[in-house]
């Protein structure tokens, strides 16, 4: 009897943390959007076009064409368009401006689909006390995520026709932090008898190395790094090409020489395929399905990064590579937490 009654108890217990586990699910997805959103208003040169940070006034565009002509005449004050966009109309400061309201609109968005079912559940007595610390955490992460993000927009409004890769690489690797630990959570309230257990290491570094590589991939996208050779396997007819570590001082090389930059990209993709591939001979007994898809997701991830380089980085494709990154991220994280065990 008391132990069909824990049974019983474990079954609600489960039962009542699936919404909670759907909404977390909702919002990854949510994340998935920006992401895309954020990597288009890069491709298109968008992210500089709205000059000030405002919160909550931000939230409204221009609403008359006095309103549009006042922010033109601010976008008409930084580097990029005197040095880069200049003659550029109203109307093309329009379609760049859209991009990036629509980017930071999504993002208040996502801070309300997440801020209001959190104090809904938590005050419906649906969280434990870990559980709401956890994601008031998360809640804090999302918060930092729009600073940094306005941090990093600073960077190209006076010494510069383009945010810092730095701070874009910073930005970035932010957005896929909250979506770990989003995602992370999320399974946790789907597999209960896994949360908490001893963590696969060798699934972890796979995750890992994603992450790795996307960053890296942050800094090609901040440097235009993937215009600089744009042939495959060999880089203009080398492997190796002239020019790698020659930036002065030799250890920002890795991040302000475009060749090295992409030159690292390229090959560490390769890296993370090896380890994929070890990690799906090592799994697919024990996560079949999890494996399986990590590996996919890494091949159509790498044809897609080749095909991105030699169409010379056309944005609809520059946009499902990112996407992608997202998706291999997110389901390296599916198979390290499958493979959780006691």
């Amino acid at each position: 009897m008391a132990i069909a009654q824990a049974g019983a108890a474990g079954r609600r217990a489960t039962s009542d943390q699936r919404p909670v586990a759907w909404w977390l699910f909702a919002v990854s997805l949510l994340l998935l959007a920006m992401v895309v959103l954020g990597g288009v208003t890069r491709l298109t040169n968008s992210g500089l076009s709205i000059t000030e940070w405002k919160p909550l006034t931000g939230a409204l565009p221009p609403l008359s064409e006095a309103a549009w002509t006042a922010e033109f005449d601010k976008y008409q004050g930084i580097p990029e368009y005197q040095l880069i966009n200049k003659g550029m109309g109203l109307d093309g400061f329009k379609r760049i401006y859209w991009y990036e309201w629509s980017h930071r609109l999504l993002g208040r968005a996502i801070g309300l689909a997440f801020a209001l079912p959190f104090l809904w559940f938590l005050l419906r007595g649906r969280l434990e006390r870990p559980m709401a610390w956890r994601l008031a955490g998360i809640l804090v992460l999302g918060g930092s995520q729009g600073a940094l993000g306005w941090f990093m927009v600073m960077s190209g409004l006076s010494d510069r026709v383009d945010v810092s890769q730095y701070r874009l690489a910073a930005h970035l690797a932010l957005a896929f932090t909250i979506q770990a630990a989003t995602f992370w959570t999320a399974l946790d309230l789907w597999r209960p008898g896994l949360a908490g257990q001893r963590v696969a290491w060798p699934a972890v570094a796979v995750a890992a190395l994603v992450f790795v590589q996307v960053i890296l991939g942050a800094f090609v996208a901040g440097t235009d790094a993937g215009f600089a050779y744009n042939s495959w396997p060999l880089m203009d007819g080398d492997w190796v090409p002239a020019g790698l570590l020659t930036h002065r001082p030799v250890w920002l090389d890795p991040f302000e020489n475009t060749i090295t930059i992409q030159f690292l990209h390229r090959h560490f993709a390769l890296v993370v395929g090896a380890a994929a591939f070890g990690l799906w001979q090592a799994a697919r007994r024990q996560a079949p399905a999890a494996a399986d898809l990590v590996l996919a997701a890494v091949a159509v991830q790498i044809l897609m990064g080749i095909a991105t380089l030699v169409l010379v980085v056309p944005i609809w494709l520059g946009a499902l590579h990112q996407a992608m990154a997202f998706l291999l991220f997110t389901a390296s994280l599916n198979l390290a937490h499958r493979l959780r065990r006691p």
